[in-house]
């Protein structure tokens, strides 16, 4: 089903559809996560990552649960947008020799995947809340406050050593 396909014809088949989007993200993102902990070559950034996956399988758990909370079996659709974020983080990741911008890549891409992330559960909460369903709204918050705690991370990483690191 694409996102403006027959099958959506109301706001709430439109937020349960970006629900499956989000969950298919989240899932595509736990498989990701190793591979980008492994690529990691400063410690700190590999911890990060690694704290960020266990968030990650606790946010695929929350979006189960607003599924259930909302009535609907949980399912994911084809998110062209984070298999895109994705497969260009790996793309780049691999263009990289120097191990130092290596690590500057990867909280670049990492960040590209939190703030697509974020503008999914932002519209979840808005439209929860129009639909209703404040509770399904707190659940979601929950994981875009870890969004936004992974970016602020990130971007504290980057300034302080990493991309001075890799800019000498």
């Amino acid at each position: 089903m694409g996102l403006f396909s027959k099958d959506i014809k109301t706001m709430n088949d439109l937020f349960v559809h970006q629900l499956q989007d989000i969950y298919y993200a989240e899932k595509q993102i736990v498989k990701a996560l190793p591979r980008m902990i492994d690529k990691a070559t400063d410690d700190q950034l590999k911890s990060d990552f690694s704290k960020h996956l266990t968030e990650t399988e606790g946010h695929v758990g929350r979006v189960e649960e607003v599924f259930r909370m909302h009535g609907v079996e949980p399912k994911a659709v084809d998110c062209p947008a984070i298999d895109g974020i994705l497969k260009e983080a790996d793309e780049v990741a691999g263009d990289v020799a120097d191990k130092q911008v290596l690590d500057a890549a990867l909280i670049a891409s990492a960040q590209a995947v939190e703030h697509y992330e974020m503008t999914r559960y932002g519209t979840l909460i808005a439209w929860a809340k129009l639909l209703g369903r404040p509770d399904c709204a707190s659940v979601l918050a929950k994981n875009l406050a870890d969004e936004h705690k992974a970016d602020a991370t990130l971007t504290k990483l980057a300034e302080a050593r990493v991309n001075i690191q890799a800019a000498e």
